[in-house]
């Protein structure tokens, strides 16, 4: 596992931690939820295919995040009793809204600007001095 792995790893807990707070606490409206559900699959997806462009990561959250939300209108019982575990709901959610695919979409678009225009700045300034120290 090399060392970006590992810092998106870490990043990912602690995206986890905060979107179950975020469940936990009353007055934390449920779209933050959302949104850090879908920062949290972009993390994941990055994580997959870490030398893969940022826009691709951003398509193929944005479709998995999607295709789970959709796939809450599939109501057959083996997957109501799947979405009743703690795992299905977390994971496959309770039920469909619009609302949710416009917390996904801006969770995606801010956890790809945020790689695109911070991280990738410091990393570029991290590899400049490195080979101005050779």
């Amino acid at each position: 596992m090399n060392k970006p792995r590992v810092y998106y790893f870490f990043l990912l807990l602690l995206v986890i931690c905060l979107g179950i707070i975020s469940r936990k606490i009353s007055i934390i409206p449920p779209s933050c939820g959302d949104f850090l559900y879908a920062v949290m699959m972009y993390i994941l997806i990055r994580i997959l295919f870490i030398s893969k462009k940022g826009i691709l990561i951003a398509l193929i959250s944005l479709l998995t995040c999607y295709g789970i939300e959709f796939l809450q209108l599939y109501q057959a019982e083996w997957i109501i009793l799947l979405r009743k575990t703690l795992f299905g709901r977390y994971v496959l959610g309770q039920g469909f809204l619009w609302s949710d695919i416009l917390a996904y979409s801006f969770g995606i678009a801010a956890a790809f600007i945020i790689e695109k225009f911070i991280l990738k700045y410091y990393h570029y300034e991290s590899r400049f001095r490195i080979k101005q120290q050779k």
